[in-house]
């Protein structure tokens, strides 16, 4: 990583070899998760076995830098999928690093503040799965509790319900010209309204809700035409 995180580098410029090949197999795992095109983040880099080998390295800037660079990947991961995750992730992440960069915080510090990040990350990823949705659906669902109060007020049965249904419906829309942008998203627009009202989504939330469904929808739609 270039700038994201400052630090004394280890004498002479050299890393020892533990720090080499934690560096070797995390970019080996990256190249092979980008090559594969995975849909979802790689689990694996996130596992608590790799982030304790990343906490026990001697020199506390590069696990620093590791972790700061595994982080920044897996959210652009994210960011072609998960809407809300990606920004929410990508606040938390901009915040710990500005204060690291700023001195608010000691190396050690946000090296534990960037593996608490981790485990946040792994735990959306479980969240679906706990949920039994697929990863579309768990976009949207996201999408549709950006607002605790329509959590509160449907429940997250119903709420998947919804995710469900946007993402067959979306999906049909897919061939949608979104060349002809203004176009596109009126129709998008249209069916979201449509599915909430069925499903008796609160009429106070839909305005801001609808803005972020219908960007995630935009989101999924770009990448299921790719």
């Amino acid at each position: 990583m270039s700038a994201g995180v400052n630090g004394p580098e280890p004498v002479g410029g050299h890393r020892p070899p533990l720090q080499r090949g934690l560096r070797k197999s995390y970019l080996r795992k990256t190249r092979r998760h980008s090559a594969a095109g995975l849909k979802q983040p790689d689990s694996s880099i996130l596992a608590d076995q790799f982030l304790a080998e990343v906490r026990g390295l001697k020199y506390k800037n590069v696990a620093a830098e590791l972790l700061a660079k595994l982080l920044g990947d897996e959210n652009r991961v994210r960011s072609k999928r998960n809407l809300v995750q990606s920004r929410e992730f990508s606040e938390m992440l901009k915040k710990t690093l500005n204060a690291y960069h700023n001195r608010a915080i000691a190396t050690q510090e946000v090296i534990e503040e960037l593996i608490k990040l981790a485990k946040e990350m792994s735990a959306a990823t479980q969240r679906g799965v706990d949920l039994g949705l697929n990863d579309d659906e768990v976009a949207f669902y996201d999408a549709l509790a950006t607002n605790n109060s329509a959590v509160g007020a449907m429940g997250k049965d119903e709420l998947k319900v919804i995710a469900s249904e946007l993402v067959t419906q979306v999906r049909k829309s897919v061939t949608i010209d979104w060349t002809v942008r203004e176009s596109a998203r009126a129709k998008i627009k249209v069916m979201v309204k449509r599915i909430r009202r069925k499903h008796g989504y609160p009429p106070d939330l839909q305005d801001e809700a609808v803005k972020t469904v219908l960007s995630q929808a935009e989101l999924l739609c770009a990448d299921w035409a790719a």
